[in-house]
């Protein structure tokens, strides 16, 4: 099955950083198996650029003297650890890697972006918490599955963290109930994936990691190979057009534009009757089991969806 082509507005071709200089020394800290590097120049082609085509990696711009940094590192760090692989964080200090962080546009520190197929993504500037952080990797992830980076890294040797972010840190490991969907993703077979959601919810129907899972599987198979700028385009000249707006909230929700689409599409709901209200109604719940019952958007949005259809 063909994946959807990147691209966001603000991507940044990293393609010319492919390596070259003298290797630098690594920042202190990062010893030990995990999913936290440090990158150089000199490593920047294989330690990044390679291993997004397969995996997200997620960059933290840092340097010594940056107070604001010795908050946020720990946190990125930790949730690294959590995710056991669905991304590698790589940290650059931008005092001794000063061509990357030109070429990646950094304007003050800490700076935080992602690498999805060589493109640079922009994910925040500043130190947040460490909630709003796992929201931010949570969008990227599923942006990631829906270009076809879905893959998941084994425990780099020589990588780790701060003893302050592995500290107490207990890893999640996989659901083997899940395995299956997981192995199916990663190769592109989203019927597959479907299918083994669709196991686990016949003998367990209230899973809700299952259902989110399915539920992401399908916006998956809805959008592959779909011209996003176009169909956005058309939905936006055409509000009448059910299935269109359908489409382009699937769109909206794949490049991060939550509110976006949740705004699309129960103004859909006020403008349409019978059949096709019920049908952006079910939509919009399978999206809200994608994003998260807790997510503030879902909130948000579950309010308005009420007051639209009552």
């Amino acid at each position: 099955m063909s994946s959807q082509s990147f691209s966001r507005p603000g991507a940044v071709d990293l393609s010319a950083l492919n390596g070259g200089g003298q290797p630098r020394p690594s920042a202190p800290g990062a010893a030990g198996g995990g999913f936290v590097i440090d990158v150089t120049e000199a490593t920047f082609q294989s330690e990044v650029l390679t291993r997004s085509m397969s995996v997200p990696v997620v960059i933290d711009f840092w340097a010594t003297w940056c107070e604001p940094c010795k908050t946020l590192s720990p946190i990125l760090e930790r949730l690294a650890a959590q995710y056991e692989g669905r991304f590698v964080l790589a940290k650059i200090d931008v005092d001794a890697n000063q061509a990357i962080a030109q070429a990646a546009q950094v304007q003050s520190i800490p700076t935080v972006v992602a690498v999805l197929r060589g493109q640079l993504v922009p994910l925040f500037q500043g130190a947040i918490p460490e909630a709003q952080a796992k929201q931010v990797i949570d969008q990227l992830l599923q942006m990631a599955v829906a270009n076809g980076v879905a893959g998941r890294a084994d425990p780099i040797p020589g990588a780790g963290g701060s003893a302050e972010a592995e500290d107490g840190v207990a890893e999640e490991p996989i659901d083997p109930r899940f395995e299956a969907a997981y192995d199916a993703i990663n190769a592109g077979d989203f019927d597959k994936a479907a299918e083994a959601y669709r196991q686990v919810l016949t003998e367990s129907p209230g899973d809700a990691e299952a259902k989110a899972g399915l539920a992401q599987v399908e916006l998956l198979r809805r959008t592959a190979g779909v011209d996003a700028a176009a169909t956005v385009a058309a939905a936006d000249a055409n509000p009448a057009d059910v299935d269109t707006q359908l489409l382009a909230a699937d769109i909206e929700v794949v490049s991060g534009q939550v509110e976006k689409a949740f705004d699309r599409l129960i103004g859909t709901v006020r403008r349409v009757f019978g059949d096709d209200r019920e049908r952006v109604r079910v939509r919009v719940v399978e999206l809200f089991d994608i994003v998260g019952s807790t997510d503030p958007r879902v909130v948000k949005a579950r309010s308005a969806l009420a007051s639209a259809l009552f």
